[in-house]
C-alpha cells in the first residue's frame, strides 16, 4: 500500500518533469555555448598559416581579430533588450544559424572575406551569453542558479578544449588546411540548432506569478522583486564593478583567442599540430574551475552564505589568481611557462558569474537587459585587446624585415607577447581586488528596492 510520504501526487509530478527538462535544456544550452568559443578559439589557431597566406602583418591580424567585437556590444545590448518579449527558444536558434552561415564564406575567400565573416560572427555571438543565461534562469529558482549558470559558463572553456585539438589536426592536415576549420565550425552549427528545435523551450521561472506551459512553480524572493528604472542598475557601485571587472575578462578574452596560440607555437616551440592540446590547458583548467566554484557557491549559499561572497568573492578571487600568473608568464619557461599559462589564460574565464551575481538584484522581466548591457559594455576590451597586442608585438620588430634570423624573429615575438601578457596581468589583478571589495548583491538590491518604493 502506497504511504502518504511516497505518493507521487500531480503537483509532485509536474516539479519532476520541469526539473528534468530544466537540466535538459541546460544540456543543450552548454552544447550552445561549446559552439559560441569553438568558433572565437578558431582565429588563434589559423594564426600563422592564415596570415601566411593572405599575407596579414601582426597589427593586421590583430585588427581583424578586433573586428569580432565590432558589433559585439551593439547586438548584445539590442537583443537583450527584446528578449523579455521574444521567446529564447527562437532567439538562441537565429543566432545559432547566423553563426553557422558566417563559417562557410571561408572556404575560399581572402582576407576581406575573414574580416566580415569574423564581424558577423561577432553580431551573433554578443547575444549569446546572456541570452543563454536568461534562458537558464527561465528554469530554476535563484538559490538554484549558480550551478547551471557555471554549467552554461564552461561551455566556452569546454568548446575550446575539445574543438581546439580537432581544429589544429584539421589545420596542420595537408588534405584540408587551414579554412576547413572554419567549415567544421559552421556544419556543427547546423547540427545542434536542428537539435535544439526539438528540445528548447522557455521555462516557468519567468515572471512572479505565472508558470511556463501550465507549470505550478513556487516562487522565490527573486522573482517577487519590483522593478526599477533602468539607469538606477546601471549607476549601482556592484553593477559598475561587474561592468569594468568584465571588461578586464574580454580584454584577456581577445588577447587569447587571437595570440596564445602565436605564443605556444613561437615562442613555447610547440609543432603546430601539438598546438591545440596545449592551448585545450587553460580551456580545460577554467572547465574545472567553473564546475568547482559552481559547487561551491550553491553549498555556501544553502548553508546562509551570501551571493556577496559565494559569487561575487569567488569570482573576484579568481581574476586576481589570473593576474598574478599572467605577470609571472613572461619571466618563466618550459614547463613553469605551460603551468602559468594554463592557469593565468584560465581563472579568469569565470566572468559568467559577475552577471549571475547582478541577476540576484533585479527583477526578472528586467534581467535580460540588465545582464545584456553588462556583457555588452564589458565586451568593449575584446575590441581593443587583439589591436593592441599585435601594436606590442610589431613595436618588439617581430615580423619586420630586419628580423631575419628565426631565433631573432622568436625572441623579438617574445618579447611583444611579453609586454601585454604583463598589461593583461594588471588589469586582471586590479579587477579582480576589486570585484571582491565592491560586489555586493544583497546591498544593491537593498537597495534598488528602496528605490523602487520611492519611485512609485
Amino acid at each position: 500500500m502506497t504511504t502518504l510520504s511516497n505518493a507521487v501526487t500531480p503537483a509532485n509530478a509536474i516539479q519532476l518533469s520541469v526539473r528534468g527538462r530544466a537540466w535538459l535544456v541546460t544540456a543543450m544550452l552548454t552544447g550552445f555555448m561549446i559552439l559560441n568559443f569553438g568558433d572565437k578559439a578558431v582565429l588563434g589557431l589559423v594564426a600563422k598559416p592564415a596570415m601566411a597566406e593572405l599575407g596579414l602583418t601582426p597589427v593586421q591580424f590583430g585588427f581583424i581579430g578586433s573586428s569580432f567585437f565590432f558589433l559585439f556590444s551593439l547586438s548584445a545590448i539590442v537583443v537583450g533588450a527584446i528578449a523579455s518579449r521574444v521567446s529564447s527558444r527562437w532567439l538562441i536558434l537565429v543566432l545559432a544559424l547566423i553563426w553557422a552561415a558566417a563559417q562557410f564564406p571561408l572556404l575560399s575567400g581572402g582576407a576581406a572575406v575573414l574580416l566580415a565573416s569574423r564581424i558577423i560572427l561577432g553580431a551573433g555571438e554578443g547575444p549569446a551569453l546572456p541570452v543563454a543565461l536568461h534562458a537558464t534562469h527561465h528554469w530554476f529558482p535563484a538559490h538554484e542558479r549558480a550551478l547551471p549558470s557555471n554549467l552554461i559558463a564552461i561551455g566556452p572553456t569546454v568548446g575550446a578544449a575539445i574543438a581546439a585539438p580537432a581544429l589544429s589536426w584539421i589545420i596542420a592536415s595537408p588534405s584540408l588546411g587551414w579554412r576547413w576549420a572554419f567549415v567544421f565550425l559552421g556544419f556543427a552549427g547546423l547540427v545542434w540548432s536542428i537539435a535544439w528545435l526539438f528540445v528548447g523551450r522557455d521555462g516557468p521561472y519567468q515572471c512572479a506569478n505565472a508558470g511556463s506551459e501550465g507549470m505550478a512553480i513556487t516562487t522565490s524572493a527573486t522573482e517577487k522583486l519590483k522593478a526599477v528604472p533602468l539607469w538606477r542598475v546601471f549607476t549601482c557601485r556592484s553593477w559598475l564593478i561587474a561592468m569594468a571587472a568584465g571588461f578586464t575578462c574580454f580584454w584577456a578574452q581577445g588577447a587569447m583567442t587571437t595570440w596564445v596560440p602565436q605564443y605556444i607555437g613561437g615562442v613555447l616551440k610547440i609543432e603546430q599540430s601539438q598546438v591545440g592540446l596545449i592551448y585545450a590547458l587553460p580551456w580545460l583548467f577554467g572547465t574545472l574551475l567553473l564546475v568547482g566554484l559552481g559547487f561551491l557557491g550553491r553549498h555556501l549559499m544553502r548553508n546562509g552564505v551570501t551571493a556577496r561572497w559565494a559569487v561575487g568573492g569567488l569570482f573576484g578571487g579568481s581574476l586576481a589568481v589570473s593576474g598574478i600568473c599572467l605577470l609571472l608568464l613572461p619571466h618563466t619557461s618550459g614547463l613553469q611557462a605551460i603551468a602559468a599559462m594554463t592557469v593565468g589564460w584560465g581563472a579568469f574565464l569565470v566572468f559568467p558569474m559577475a552577471p549571475t551575481a547582478i541577476a540576484f538584484a533585479v527583477n526578472p522581466t528586467q534581467r535580460a537587459i540588465v545582464i545584456s548591457t553588462l556583457v555588452g559594455i564589458a565586451s568593449i576590451g575584446g575590441v581593443i585587446a587583439p589591436a593592441v597586442v599585435g601594436w606590442l608585438v610589431q613595436q618588439a620588430g617581430y615580423g619586420a624585415a630586419k628580423a631575419t634570423a628565426i631565433g631573432n624573429n622568436t625572441a623579438l615575438l617574445a618579447q611583444g607577447l611579453g609586454s601585454a601578457f604583463t598589461l593583461t596581468g594588471l588589469l586582471l589583478l586590479v579587477a579582480g581586488i576589486a570585484a571582491v571589495w565592491w560586489i555586493n548583491p544583497e546591498q544593491a538590491c537593498e537597495r534598488l528596492q528602496r528605490h523602487a518604493a520611492v519611485d512609485r
